[in-house]
């Protein structure tokens, strides 16, 4: 081993990095994984500790943080830049480390002299939430154009025994669908190419090893902070590792770097947990809320909503929605969102986009007195908006059709029959900033439910360049720009549903619209793929009908309450057509929400799924308590084909202690009517708490009653005293 062979390491609380320092090199990836006892660096340098194999390049080129084209890497680069076709390749020949946070935060300047760039790499592991952010920063030094066709925001190190890729796929009205792929020599890769986070494509993953589970086993983990086009590829290494690689797709020309500019990419995060996929989900959750935009650093209790969509539709009219206003409160309704249709000539999805004032023929008075009626029920007001969308009919289109993103010569694509605004002119955006600044200013509206409706088709600037890159980035200055000005002002981020979910937009949001679906069946799915990444507390989960509109099928209000409980709770149906049966219920459920989402909210979440068609989530409280509250969640998603119900393993317990049980719903009516069978055990949980040993809930789990299909069942579960010996 050189004498010269340095090493850096970062720690967290459960994760460690160690980078190798070779002269005139990038670092070299020793290892990122679980935590390491301080001061451990490798036995060697890792050219000395492996043998060159046969037909090779004389000079051993390992896995870096930046490996490069063109020099001898053979693998994914993390940079693929030229000039006008020159300088297409690139190494580096020198390191500088400057230390953010000592041991826990750097910047890695690596220079190229001959192509003349500079690649800065700044590494940051949260050593509380144990999330590493990393993102890259090209620097262009020379006096001509460089163009960067590929710029990894970081490259991970997998170990060998890496095993399952989990992905999140799907579609409008079912996003968040879980998918394994297993991981071979083949390189695994997902690419959006929608302008926006996409439906189908997360920017997200999870890496399982050999024997990984929902709570134990090693699992990595990466989510790309960025609401474009997006690019991730996983590829096996002839040393056995893998290598992983996020980062923001650009369109052709999109990467051109004047002369002495600078380009900053996305932020990758990514983490590690020894504790399955629970323990990863806990960690992105923990990061998230370090991050998000609350209002004097502060969330408050996620008021109860009423969304007037799948109510009413276009046809919002003030009588009608004032009498489902007056509805909603006293079902206990905190928040009354009234949604698309109340804008200038906004009857249907074919018109008005852009026209940002109250219709005149619904609201001839504006919207004060609709606001008014809301305010005084004690709820607070939001209102949906779509800045950046315009339709060709209306009257802004007809004054500026040159404000959408076009081709010429080329056809303008529709989707929703509606157009996307170049929003990276300064006269765009502040003609947005105007219109909703002057709603804001003039009535008293504490919400916005941002939509997004549609891909990103023809997307050129004014000088006739791709504008994928630059929509995304005004997109954010807008919302950044309104936030400041109305800094308690709540932002939903929609996308058709979940079309725009990540850590960059929630800089400037505060809550998202999970799915456009409401069926309590598909979002059991969907809620469970959203965890993952995103805590509960900004997951927006509703009421919706029955029938669903976008299923057809029908649940009971019990079930469909259980399930919308768990995220931010939401009501989107005319309350005024239930059966007065079916409005108790659902005001009850609204209370029992009020009641739990101190619990619900803040504190880590396990999801599992048992034998037999049994789903769950276990809540805990965030307290600073010496024993701990948990609330579980239970769902029986189909018609039992056991006998004698299975119970449900709650590995997350500590077998020291002992838990107090107590069943408290389904509320609002008699727990009994969803049972198809009852036994003495459950009787006493209805009525009072049982205490059961921790390990024995642990290992054998806790009993489940027999249940209707559609079932849902809620447990407190409070942490009691340590055990004896």
């Amino acid at each position: 081993m050189s004498n010269s062979t340095q090493f850096i390491s970062l720690h967290s609380a459960s994760s460690s990095i160690v980078l190798e320092l070779p002269p005139n090199e990038a670092p070299i990836w020793r290892y990122w994984g679980l935590r390491l006892p301080p001061h451990t660096s490798p036995e060697a340098a890792l050219r000395d500790s492996r043998p060159l194999p046969t037909f090779m390049l004389d000079f051993d080129q390992p896995l870096t943080v930046a490996p490069s084209f063109g020099v001898g890497w053979m693998g994914q680069s993390a940079l693929l830049a030229h000039r006008q076709g020159q300088d297409f390749a690139q190494s580096f020949q020198s390191c500088t480390q400057h230390w953010i946070r000592p041991h826990e935060a750097v910047c890695l300047q690596l220079l190229d002299e001959i192509a003349e760039i500079q690649l800065n790499i700044t590494l940051d592991l949260n050593p509380i939430t144990n999330v590493l952010s990393i993102s890259s920063q090209v620097i262009n030094l020379a006096s001509t154009l460089l163009e960067i066709q590929w710029l990894a925001s970081g490259t991970l190190p997998l170990p060998a025994h890496s095993q399952v890729i989990r992905y999140y796929a799907g579609q409008h009205n079912n996003e968040f669908i879980e998918k394994n792929d297993v991981l071979s020599r083949s390189i695994w890769k997902r690419e959006s190419r929608r302008g926006r986070t996409s439906h189908d494509c997360s920017p997200s993953a999870v890496v399982l090893t050999e024997g990984a589970t929902e709570f134990s086993g090693l699992v990595f983990g990466a989510h790309l902070a960025w609401s474009g086009n997006h690019q991730q590829c996983i590829e096996w290494l002839h040393d056995g590792q893998y290598q992983w690689q996020m980062g923001e797709w650009l369109a052709p020309g999109e990467g051109i770097l004047e002369a002495g500019a600078t380009w900053q990419s996305p932020t990758l995060l990514a983490s590690c947990s020894a504790l399955g996929c629970n323990g990863l989900a806990t960690n992105f959750h923990s990061e998230l809320r370090t991050q998000l935009p609350w209002y004097k650093g502060k969330m408050k209790p996620r008021p109860v909503h009423l969304n007037t969509w799948e109510g009413f539709y276009f046809d919002v009219y003030p009588e009608p929605v004032k009498e489902l206003a007056t509805a909603a409160a006293a079902l206990g309704v905190e928040r009354f969102v009234l949604d698309d249709g109340w804008f200038h000539g906004r009857h249907h999805d074919r018109a008005a986009l852009g026209d940002w004032w109250p219709d005149e023929t619904k609201f001839p008075n504006g919207l004060t007195d609709l606001i008014n009626h809301v305010n005084e029920l004690g709820m607070e007001f939001g209102i949906w908006l779509e800045p950046e969308m315009v339709n060709p009919n209306s009257d802004l289109f007809k004054h500026h059709p040159d404000w959408a993103l076009q081709i010429a010569g080329r056809p303008l694509i529709t989707a929703r029959n509606q157009l996307v605004l170049d929003i990276s002119r300064p006269e765009v955006s502040d003609y947005l900033f105007e219109k909703i600044s002057e709603l804001l200013n003039t009535y008293p509206i504490g919400y916005i439910k941002w939509d997004h409706n549609r891909d990103l088709t023809t997307a050129g600037l004014k000088n006739g360049k791709a504008g994928y890159r630059a929509q995304v980035l005004a997109a954010y200055a807008l919302m950044q720009k309104i936030g400041q000005q109305f800094p308690n002002l709540e932002i939903e981020s929609c996308s058709g549903g979940g079309g725009r979910i990540d850590f960059a937009v929630l800089q400037y949001t505060h809550r998202v619209w999970t799915s456009d679906c409401i069926d309590a069946l598909s979002r059991l799915q969907i809620q469970k793929g959203f965890l993952q990444f995103f805590p509960p507390e900004i997951m927006g989960s509703h009421i919706g009908t029955a029938p669903a509109h976008t299923t057809g099928r029908s649940q009971n209000m019990g079930f469909r309450a259980a399930v919308a409980i768990t995220g931010h709770l939401g009501v989107e149906l005319d309350v005024r057509q239930l059966s007065p049966s079916d409005q108790e219920q659902l005001k009850a459920w609204i209370e029992f929400y009020k009641q739990l989402r101190d619990r619900l909210h803040g504190g880590e979440i396990w999801r599992g799924s048992g034998q037999d068609a049994w789903l769950w989530q276990m809540h805990a409280a965030p307290t600073q308590n010496a024993e701990t509250q948990f609330v579980l969640c239970a769902y029986r998603t189909q018609a039992t084909d056991h006998r004698y119900t299975p119970s449900i393993k709650l590995n997350m317990l500590n077998p020291a202690k002992n838990y107090a049980v107590k069943l408290l719903g389904p509320v609002g009516l008699d727990v009994s009517s969803r049972m198809q069978s009852n036994a003495p055990f459950f009787d006493q949980l209805k009525k009072s708490f049982a205490t059961i040993n921790g390990a024995w809930l642990i290992h054998h789990g806790l009993p489940m009653p027999r249940a209707l299909a559609e079932s849902a069942f809620i447990f407190e579960i409070n942490e009691l005293t340590t055990l004896s010996s």
